[in-house]
């Protein structure tokens, strides 16, 4: 692919060959429709091979980064099993490409982060939310386990018991809180998002290129060590979608109501 095929996010080369990313669904709160999943695929290794990139920073259009995957997607894959292997790799190879870009990432989290848009705002190297922003992994409110990208790097970032607190609950998280307990990098003001992303952008993009690339190398190798953690947890998210649960959950979501699980009325 190149920049000009992608219909789902915006490109601007900016000084100091700094990329900026824009997810671009703001009628829809960027939410990761088919097209836009396979987008945030793609775009990683396409940023790997540009050598007029350093840096890339991502953020959302309009008042979300993004909330998540879009429920057509998930009831077009229910108890469908090719669709299910296909989200199976995509959302495999969305963690590990994040993981082999060399270039720096940074996420500008401006509102909402969800589901598939949580994965790009987590696993950016630096993690900048605004104290606003409202992060939460839903996979458990919709009935699945917490696939996706939680089990490599949740832990990591604030330490099992947050992470399974989180986790199993699906309860949100602002800016601030994230910031504290280490979820993401910082929260800075929301005015501050954008100047503040740019900044460290920039500080990346004009220090030393091979010594920053090399860093992230090493240190992904602790995510990369939990890869099968990271496996096991998405395959077992795939075989919730032959359950009940998940299409309980999905119907919770569209009628923004509690969900009855078929699963906790049984023995």
């Amino acid at each position: 692919m190149h920049y000009s095929d992608f219909q789902h996010i915006l490109f601007e080369k900016r000084d100091h060959h700094i990329l900026w990313l824009t997810l671009n669904r703001p009628e829809l709160l960027n939410a990761a429709d088919a097209r836009l999943h396979t987008e945030l695929v793609e775009v990683w290794p396409l940023i790997d091979r540009d050598p007029d990139v350093h840096v890339a920073v991502v953020t959302g259009a309009g008042r979300a980064f993004s909330a998540g995957g879009d429920l057509q997607l998930v009831t077009d894959a229910y108890r469908n099993y090719e669709e299910i292997l296909r989200i199976l790799d995509e959302a495999r190879l969305l963690v590990y490409n994040m993981l082999h870009c060399r270039k720096p990432i940074i996420s500008a989290i401006n509102g909402p982060a969800v589901g598939a848009g949580l994965v790009v705002a987590l696993l950016a190297d630096i993690s900048i939310a605004a104290e606003t922003a409202r992060l939460a992994d839903g996979h458990v409110r919709m009935g699945v386990a917490a696939g996706d990208h939680a089990a490599i790097i949740w832990p990591l970032l604030c330490g099992m018991a947050k992470a399974k607190y989180y986790l199993m609950t699906s309860d949100f998280v602002d800016g601030r809180t994230a910031a504290d307990i280490g979820l993401v990098s910082l929260a800075v003001p929301d005015e501050q998002l954008l100047d503040k992303a740019m900044e460290i952008a920039t500080n990346l993009a004009t220090g030393p290129r091979h010594a920053i690339r090399f860093t992230k190398r090493a240190l992904n190798q602790w995510l990369l060590q939990a890869g099968p953690i990271f496996d096991h947890s998405l395959a077992l998210e795939m075989l919730n979608f032959f359950g009940e649960d998940m299409m309980a959950g999905v119907e919770g979501l569209r009628g923004k109501v509690r969900p009855l699980y078929p699963s906790s009325e049984g023995k």
